[in-house]
């Protein structure tokens, strides 16, 4: 543990890191876009929670439990896999941050327009986007025991928000409608196809559970706190989506469903625009706008906790591992986050011709980049628990180490597959006019990353 590590504040107790874990890995924002798979998306979730969501979450709750200084991730693969990949590692899992921000926060001015301002252009939306995302850069210099309390909130608007889609189905059935799609078992039952495409979605929606051990140094308990708020979370997550996906499927139909405008769509379709339902539309509204700021602020502020230790100890350029002198809040990190995130909004704002193209190009790249470090990160696990088996593990992957082992391949390989899926869909040819210029970035980021990683260790 560095000297850094041990100056942090402890911040978090264990219901911070519950409510941190659910706020960064519960994306209403993504309900919409699970739902718009159709009704097979229901028994597709149901199979990745189980063989993939819940082994992630036992493996991250043993790393996070085993290994619980600040940087997480980065530190299990440096310990793992030594400096060079645990500086690629994090290069990735910062990089795809910084790139996925614009998407998420488009997604947040998409909403306002459709609130509030329908006939807002692509301009300002893209406006909107950039000042968010200094907002973001702001409260991240925050003292982690105020900014929680930021996040802490989220989590309860986005409990509020995930049930409350779900009561809006239920309502919409009590007053005797048939549900506008067909859910019977027939169309519910998994099929491959054009549905493929979109399970790199629900694979996105279980990724998270690391990211609180980012700030384990802040945390007050981590080898307790973190396996209990990842088994807790898992739970709670993968039963109230299950629900969401199909209340969402009994209200819109599926021609109508908009990667952007599901969400309050669901709700004027139930409550109505006019009275007060009207209003209750522009409650739940504001409760989803806060919620999903919110949870890009959560990724943000921890990922740059990871990233800072990568530059504090070399592996990064030295930036990164700049902090604010008053409360060692990583200012480096957070400053090349918004510079990125505002760079990427003006280029793909010239190129996209909507808000929900912007929004999916953006999320597809930054995506298959968020992938890459767990791809790294299963292998990580399986060569620690290898090499350090004589080392305390308060919380260790139930059964023997063969089980451990099967279940972080069938993890791997389902990491693997989401990052292909993402643009190939089995059996369908290549869009090269879609997958060309997210791929040409793909490489280009990785240069980037070797580039950076070569002159910090030269330097």
């Amino acid at each position: 543990m560095t000297t850094e590590t041990r100056e942090l504040r402890k911040s978090l107790g264990g219901l911070d890191t519950l409510l941190f874990t659910i706020c960064a890995l519960l994306f209403v924002d993504t309900v919409a876009s699970m739902s718009a798979m159709g009704p097979s998306a229901i028994s597709w979730y149901v199979i990745l929670v189980l063989l993939f969501f819940i082994p992630y979450g036992l493996i991250t709750a043993e790393l996070g439990s085993t290994y619980p200084d600040q940087g997480g991730l980065y530190v299990w693969v440096k310990r793992a896999f030594g400096e060079t990949w645990a500086a690629r590692t994090s290069w990735i899992y910062w990089v795809n941050m910084a790139l996925w921000m614009p998407s998420s926060l488009i997604f947040v001015a998409g909403m306002i327009s459709q609130l509030f301002f329908p006939d807002l252009s692509l301009i300002w939306i893209i406006a909107i986007g950039i000042l968010s995302t200094w907002l973001i850069v702001g409260l991240g210099l925050l003292n982690l025991d105020e900014s929680k309390w930021i996040v802490n909130l989220a989590s309860v608007f986005k409990v509020i928000l995930i049930f409350a889609i779900i009561i809006a189905g239920i309502v919409y059935e009590a007053q005797g409608n048939a549900p506008v799609n067909d859910l019977s078992f027939a169309s519910i039952k998994p099929v491959w196809g054009d549905a493929l495409f979109f399970l790199p979605v629900l694979i996105f929606t279980m990724l998270g559970f690391e990211l609180v051990s980012g700030a384990g140094g802040e945390m007050k308990n981590p080898k307790v706190d973190v396996p209990r708020a990842i088994i807790v979370s898992a739970i709670f997550i993968g039963v109230v989506y299950t629900f969401a996906i199909r209340s969402m499927l009994v209200v819109i139909p599926l021609d109508n469903l908009g990667l952007i405008e599901g969400l309050v769509d669901t709700f004027r379709a139930v409550f109505g625009e006019n009275g007060i339902g009207g209003i209750l539309t522009i409650v739940f509204g504001l409760l989803a706008l806060y919620s999903i700021f919110t949870q890009t602020f959560a990724w943000a502020i921890a990922t740059v906790r990871m990233t800072a230790e990568a530059g504090r100890d070399g592996d990064l350029p030295a930036y990164f591992g700049v902090v604010r002198k008053s409360n060692q809040s990583p200012l480096g990190a957070l400053i090349l986050t918004g510079v990125v995130s505002t760079a990427v909004m003006l280029i793909y704002g010239a190129l996209a011709t909507n808000a929900e193209d912007l929004f999916w190009t953006l999320f597809a790249f930054s995506s298959m980049l968020f992938f890459m470090p767990y791809a790294i990160m299963f292998p990580a696990f399986i060569a620690l628990r290898r090499k350090d088996k004589d080392i305390e593990h308060p919380y260790k992957f139930p059964g023997n180490d063969l089980v451990a082992l099967l279940f972080a391949i069938l993890c791997e390989i389902i990491i693997i597959a989401g990052i292909v899926f993402f643009v190939w869909v089995p059996g369908e040819p290549v869009d090269w006019a879609y997958a060309g210029p997210i791929l040409i970035g793909l490489v280009i980021t990785l240069v980037l990353g070797e580039f950076l990683v070569w002159w910090s260790k030269r330097k």
